[in-house]
């Protein structure tokens, strides 16, 4: 993709979020669920293929245009980019980078239409940030496999056609060993999808229970055609999404500063505008110097894992960054606003909430911060060193 195109995808959906999601932001909350119009413009506008490769109908965004697009998707609801996240993100990408050609032929352009939506079947009660404990298992009879076990918190279940299903094939095997990743269609006898979960914020982004009783599928749903590949897979996709991730707390941080400026204008103490005040004003200033900190961070580490030279600490530092500076905008944000920050009609309240739960999912600030540590410690130093 030329930049032209970028430019006139970035500035078509910028113009949509606007229009179209932000003035529905209390529907959505409050029905905990998006107006069918807007989901079927999403598949028309190409949003549930941008990062599948164009080869088969995607857009084929590399890392650094994804950042940019997560960053206009990221100023509306979360839950807006939650419709189509795992069709780009952290179930897609288990296909592109791990499916054989003829699971990719198969899958791929129906991923990126929308007439498919995928899930990444991971989390499980006792296997959340790290996989290695998971327990569902995968036993091969025959020209079959038989999966049984529970995932949870899983993101889009409920409106899934088919899942991303990480299972132990290798029973005698602990820990990152032995775990295999399957294609699984969601209508497959013995899957069951629980209602969706009541959540702090993020309404309209459903995330589920999935339980697998003796849910028997053909070897050739293997995905990538051999065992032991679903460990690798999925760090290979969270790592990506980190970054993504890391792209929409930018988003989400820039909408809340550009209401905390439009209020600190506007709202009055004391006959002058609250903006005079100069304590709000550093509200102001920290977040904005934040902000402009994790946005440039996030692009060079966009470019690098274009480049091929950075694929782990990059992203685990720039999620570790931008979930916490987000956290810390949405709390000054309420500050500015004082009361009306504490209403729920509020945008700021609403942010406020959805902001939470970026420093826990796809890998918590405490993960990201062991990724860095190690990652440092392998390469002695060589990353500190390329900053000099």
């Amino acid at each position: 993709m030329d930049d032209s195109d970028l430019k006139e995808i970035l500035s078509a959906v910028r113009e949509f979020v606007a229009e179209q999601v932000v003035p529905r932001e209390l529907e959505i909350e409050d029905n905990d669920a998006f107006p069918e119009h807007i989901i079927e413009a999403s598949k028309e506008m190409g949003l549930y293929g941008w990062a599948i490769p164009e080869e088969f109908g995607g857009l084929g965004m590399n890392a650094y245009q994804d950042a940019l697009l997560a960053m206009e998707l990221g100023y509306t609801t979360p839950s807006f980019r939650s419709l189509f996240g795992t069709n780009n993100g952290i179930a897609g990408q288990v296909l592109v980078n791990y499916g054989t050609d003829e699971q990719k032929a198969e899958w791929l352009p129906k991923i990126a239409s929308g007439d498919v939506v995928a899930s990444f079947a991971l989390t499980e009660p006792d296997a959340g940030s790290d996989p290695s404990g998971l327990t569902t298992k995968a036993v091969k009879e025959g020209d079959e496999y038989v999966i049984n076990g529970a995932k949870r918190f899983i993101t889009n279940a409920a409106m899934s056609d088919v899942l991303m299903v990480f299972a132990r094939t290798d029973l005698t095997a602990t820990g990152s060993k032995g775990i295999s990743v399957f294609l699984v269609p969601t209508k497959a006898e013995g899957v069951t999808v629980g209602p969706h979960d009541k959540k702090m914020g993020q309404a309209g982004a459903w995330t589920s229970e999935i339980f697998f009783d003796d849910v028997r599928i053909p070897a050739v749903n293997l995905i990538g055609g051999e065992e032991e590949k679903g460990f690798y897979a999925a760090m290979a996709s969270l790592n990506k999404g980190r970054l993504h991730i890391a792209s929409i707390c930018v988003g989400q941080a820039t909408r809340i500063l550009d209401e905390m400026v439009e209020y600190a204008q506007v709202a009055k103490q004391g006959g002058k505008p609250i903006g005079d005040f100069q304590l709000v004003q550093a509200h102001i200033a920290e977040s904005y110097t934040e902000l402009r900190a994790a946005r440039a961070m996030v692009l060079e580490a966009a470019q690098r894992w274009d480049d091929g030279s950075d694929k782990k600490i990059g992203p685990s530092s720039c999620k570790l960054f931008a979930s916490e500076m987000l956290g810390r905008v949405a709390d000054r944000g309420v500050q500015v606003f004082g009361g009306m920050g504490y209403m729920r009609e509020t945008s700021i309240e609403r942010f406020y909430r959805h902001a939470r739960l970026f420093r826990i999912y796809e890998g918590t600030s405490e993960i990201q911060k062991l990724v860095v540590a190690r990652q440092l410690y392998k390469g002695a130093g060589a990353a500190l060193k390329e900053m000099r």
